[in-house]
């Protein structure tokens, strides 16, 4: 299982996200999203934590808690949502259709 963190500042680093975590147990891996077209951070990042037990603490102490000038949102990460099933993922747009009953 893995934590989210949300409302971080985009200056943030993985090494800095790893030492405050590391004050609740072992840190396994920090992940920092990034944009694909900016490259510029998302905002938001997962950290994993050696055990369920760790990732409580680590939760219960930094969710809330003020970080680099912004307020942390802590909890455990829900899983990642299949984009592809929502209506199929198919094509959103329509071409034509206006005026569609005019004649």
């Amino acid at each position: 299982m893995s934590i989210y963190v949300g409302n971080l500042s985009y200056e943030v680093t993985q090494e800095a996200l790893t030492s405050v975590f590391a004050e609740y147990g072992s840190v396994k891996r920090v992940q920092l999203p990034t944009d694909r077209e900016t490259g510029r951070l998302r905002g938001f990042g997962f950290v994993e934590m050696g055990s369920e037990a760790e990732e409580t603490a680590a939760i219960d102490a930094l969710d809330g808690a003020e970080w680099m000038g912004r307020d942390l949102k802590v909890n455990k990460a829900k899983p990642k949502e299949d984009r592809g099933s929502f209506n199929g993922g198919g094509n959103r747009g329509g071409g034509g259709g206006y005026n569609r009953n005019r004649y």
